[in-house]
């Protein structure tokens, strides 16, 4: 296993991640086959875990926490918070109130007594950046966290919270956790440089698009019983005109694959690390059996001619599919933020009246 510096921490991570979001009844609530997993990637010589206090509503926090249990010194231990735990309006965001809150509730399901990266899985727009890391630099002051992070924030709100750092002597943001993949690489015109600009880990999430690259979608096949098709199914309707250009690239990819002598899988692992910006890529199986497979991709690297083959099919900093997003900025999804409303045009309209009236007097003295 390939070892990295996690940006400019100085900490040390293996190139693969585990991702425990399958932990739970969102995925696999078996904690004897979970505990076999991590002490297999253990084994494996990954050092460092990754999860959410949203996965499976806490359980997967709980599960990993035991599975680590007499592990934790030599483990890099990264959880997040921000997304909505349950239908109370104060539990997610990233308030100091629900920073405060919800860390005690993840230092108590993951059985420890700090946790070495804690990361705001989402932006929130309704929170000002400054109480954000004032909440998460109190926490580094405690001891709770040792270094905290994002995940999938634009560039843009990258740039303003190191700002906020530097002019209000917070704590920054050492790590971003983006979406990244083959099939969605819009990051790499703005996301990734912007870390290496700042120095920033990056982690990257679904490097197998969410299955999509695991080589089981072709044409004329169609895997039953898949843990996404049944959580996400939408994401697998293959009448859709993106689904159908996926199927398609899947053949081409598959051409480039064999050419290199490994597995679509394997090549997409390897592509996502091969990035200079890229620390790690988590990989999140469900099974033990998946687990396996993954690991024999550790060590697959890809030349130069693999990668402009790939840069030939999907074009640099190009996602194939909105699905592959990851995070959509409110101002797209809500209308009303992009619409202007009776009363700003009648504050507008009063604003011009004013100024004719000013105008009107100016003349008149004249």
């Amino acid at each position: 296993m390939e070892y990295r510096i996690l940006g400019s921490t100085g900490v040390t991570v293996s190139k693969f991640c585990f991702g425990a979001g399958m932990f739970g009844y969102f995925g696999n609530s078996d904690e004897k086959e979970c505990t076999r997993m991590v002490d297999r990637a253990i084994d494996a010589g990954i050092n460092y875990f990754d999860t959410s206090d949203v996965y499976s509503h806490g359980e997967s926090e709980t599960i990993l926490g035991k599975a680590l249990k007499g592990k934790r010194e030599d483990i890099i231990l990264a959880t997040k918070f921000a997304l909505p735990m349950d239908d109370n309006p104060n539990h997610r965001g990233t308030s100091r109130r629900w920073i405060m809150q919800e860390v005690e509730n993840s230092l108590r399901r993951l059985d420890t007594d700090y946790i070495d990266l804690y990361q705001a899985h989402r932006p929130d727009g309704t929170v000002d950046i400054d109480e954000t890391l004032g909440a998460l630099s109190d926490l580094v002051q405690q001891g709770k966290v040792r270094m905290i992070g994002t995940s999938t924030f634009p560039a843009e709100q990258l740039v303003e919270a190191h700002w906020c750092s530097e002019k209000r002597n917070r704590e920054r943001f050492h790590t971003e956790q983006p979406p990244y993949s083959i099939f969605a690489r819009r990051i790499e015109a703005d996301v990734l440089p912007t870390c290496q600009r700042y120095d920033m880990g990056v982690v990257v999430w679904s490097p197998l698009s969410q299955g999509w690259l695991t080589g089981k979608w072709r044409h004329g096949q169609k895997p039953n019983d898949t843990q996404r098709q049944n959580l996400q199914p939408h994401l697998y309707q293959m009448d859709r005109p993106d689904n159908v250009r996926k199927l398609d690239l899947i053949d081409q990819l598959d051409v480039i694959a064999k050419d290199a002598g490994i597995s679509i899988m394997h090549m997409a692992l390897a592509f996502v690390c091969a990035h200079p910006a890229v620390t790690s890529a988590i990989i999140g199986p469900r099974t033990l059996e998946q687990l396996e497979g993954l690991l024999e991709g550790a060590d697959v690297t890809l030349d130069d001619a693999s990668l402009n083959a790939i840069d030939e099919i999907i074009p640099p900093g190009t996602n194939v599919s909105h699905d592959d997003d990851g995070y959509v900025a409110p101002e797209i999804e809500d209308k009303s933020l992009r619409r202007r409303h009776a009363n700003q045009a009648l504050h507008s309209n009063a604003r011009e009246t004013m100024d004719n009236i000013d105008t009107y007097r100016d003349q008149h003295k004249k």
